[in-house]
């Protein structure tokens, strides 16, 4: 294969090159993107708290609030501190790994199950979503991974479904309460289907009603602060999603409903979709979305068979530079390609607000968009421009810009833009306009 071959490698499977990274991964760049699905993405810091510990720290916090004792602020300093560390642990764990495929891919299914901190109840434990319900599954089948999601605590806060009440069963006949459908809508539009899958608002309906009950355990329940199924709250007799009938059947009820759901069609294409999207380019070839499908269909939505897929379908090496690289793209390439391998959290986190796409904070459950027009504008060039520049301005022992710009870009690295990096004043200067560079800016 070529050095663009090696190049888009490192940047589009990977997030950067660096050392003698080009040249190791030019021998066989293929093998190196399809190797890394045989490993196991990083294992973050023990000391991180699981989901269910943040959970029932939180109802005792509400249960004080309503007894008015406790101290508020020091239960929302607890939650932010604990934000800080999980998008340290994450981003820190992208810069340093040796298999940083397998991090993208994280970040990949973490933005398609977007579960977002603008809600403020799920920000303690946002992180913990990712590490508990997508880390483990990312190279899995994607049916189980859809199970864990749509079962953690996060996702049944964020999309309502711990308010969402079966109108005929015991409790809601009772309370006169009903469902809440966003679950229900967001796993057919966003997370299966698609938003052309073929589902009308009566299978909206019907997936809400299968999931009435799918809640989280509270202070005066066993194991507080984990999924739970609640009988009393979920909507007795059969439910038709999709032409299929599914009897009532408590939790197994809304597990085959799921597990339907992963291997309709419709989210076969979906999926490709998003995936070619990612990896391609933002207007993918349907040829390669086509083979992408039918193996996500053929391998019952083995991901580590579908990854492979994308990393071997002819059209993910046509072309260098064809993405832009989304703020948090940015931050990891450049510390990777800088050498550097540990950063303090709060730098990390300053740096994706000031790059306007602060971690784990999507704009809406449809998550953070993957095309060049939603990163590029001339308000976000230019804080991508002065965010290059305070980079190279507080990186300790900055390294050579000349040498970096080699070993990243080899030969594809335009004349014109070496030559600019060659004469620049100093080290830190050169190193703002590697980064800031059109080329650097792209993957």
């Amino acid at each position: 294969m070529t050095d663009a071959a090696a190049l888009i490698a490192a940047t589009r499977f990977g997030f950067a090159a660096e050392g003698g990274d080009l040249a190791a991964i030019g021998r066989d760049p293929r093998r190196w993107a399809l190797a890394q699905l045989h490993r196991r993405p990083a294992s973050l810091p023990g000391d991180l708290p699981p989901s269910s510990r943040v959970v029932a720290q939180l109802l005792e916090a509400r249960r004080e609030r309503k007894e008015k004792t406790g101290d508020p602020k020091a239960a929302k300093d607890e939650m932010r501190d604990l934000y800080i560390a999980e998008v340290g642990a994450r981003l820190n764990a992208a810069i340093a790994s040796d298999a940083p495929l397998l991090e993208r891919l994280v970040f990949f299914w973490s933005n398609h199950f977007t579960v977002s901190a603008l809600r403020p109840a799920v920000r303690g434990f946002v992180g913990a979503f990712e590490r508990e319900a997508i880390r483990p599954h990312v190279t899995g089948r994607f049916a189980d991974m859809l199970l864990a999601v749509t079962r953690h605590p996060a996702m049944c806060f964020y999309l309502d479904n711990v308010v969402s009440i079966g109108p005929n069963s015991p409790f809601g006949r009772r309370k006169d309460k009903g469902l809440n459908e966003n679950l229900g809508r967001e796993l057919l539009e966003l997370h299966t289907l698609g938003v052309d899958g073929g589902y009308t608002q009566q299978d909206v309906e019907a997936l809400a009603r299968i999931l009435t009950g799918w809640t989280i355990a509270r202070l005066r329940d066993p194991n507080p602060g984990t999924f739970r199924f609640a009988p009393g709250i979920h909507e007795p007799g059969p439910k038709v999603l999709l032409g299929k009938t599914y009897p009532e059947a408590g939790v197994e009820e809304g597990e085959a409903a799921l597990r339907d759901l992963a291997r309709h069609p419709a989210t076969a294409r979906h999926i490709a979709t998003k995936l070619a999207r990612h990896f391609i380019a933002d207007a993918p070839p349907q040829p390669a979305i086509e083979r992408i499908a039918k193996v996500f269909r053929d391998s019952d939505g083995d991901l580590r068979e579908v990854t492979a897929a994308v990393i071997n379908d002819p059209e993910a090496w046509r072309q260098p530079f064809a993405k832009v690289r989304t703020p948090t793209e940015l931050v990891i390439a450049a510390f990777r390609a800088s050498g550097v391998r540990e950063v303090p959290a709060l730098p990390l986190v300053a740096s994706l607000r000031t790059l306007d796409q602060p971690a784990f904070v999507a704009p809406s459950p449809a998550g953070w968009p993957d095309v060049a027009s939603a990163w590029v504008s001339p308000e976000s060039v230019l804080r991508r421009a002065e965010w290059c520049q305070t980079f190279a301005e507080r990186l300790p022992n900055p390294p050579d810009p000349v040498a970096m710009a080699e070993a990243s870009y080899g030969e594809l690295l335009p004349a014109e833009t070496l030559e600019a990096i060659r004469r620049a004043p100093s080290r830190r200067v050169g190193l703002a306009l590697l980064l800031a560079s059109p080329e650097f800016q792209r993957r």
